[in-house]
């Protein structure tokens, strides 16, 4: 299995922007498609953006495309979601997701990942 430790999170002006890096360890990375998910206060978990396990393929959410970039570095087993133009329903935890999956598919739904890691908060201030 895999772990997984968020970092990057923090305080933001709304258009700001703010760079989270997920690490891995465990496991081969290479095997697990990744993703992040952000949960707001009394919401529930909502996909944000997912990745392929080989990066070739990438989801973003309607509501963070062209603002939010997701992608990995698999020689150095970590996910990276790039956010810019912060706005303030942005705020939430973000938690970073991996699930042993080689395929080409990228899994979009919070469901579909098994492992987690324990979620960095990101606050926007309009």
């Amino acid at each position: 299995q895999v772990q997984l430790v968020e970092s990057g999170g923090g305080l933001v002006q709304a258009g700001g922007s703010l760079r989270l890096s997920c690490a891995a360890s465990g496991d081969t990375f290479s095997c697990y498609a990744m993703g992040w998910v952000r949960q707001a206060p009394g919401k529930e978990r909502d996909f944000v953006a997912g990745i392929s396990a080989t990066g070739h393929n990438t989801y973003h959410a309607d509501s963070v495309k062209g603002r939010f970039t997701i992608s990995r570095d698999n020689a150095k087993n970590t996910v990276t979601l790039q956010m810019i133009n912060l706005k303030a329903e942005d705020t939430a935890v973000y938690y970073c997701a991996a699930v042993h999956y080689v395929g080409r598919l990228v899994r979009d739904r919070p469901a579909e990942y098994d492992y987690w890691g324990q979620g960095t908060p990101v606050t926007v201030s309009s």
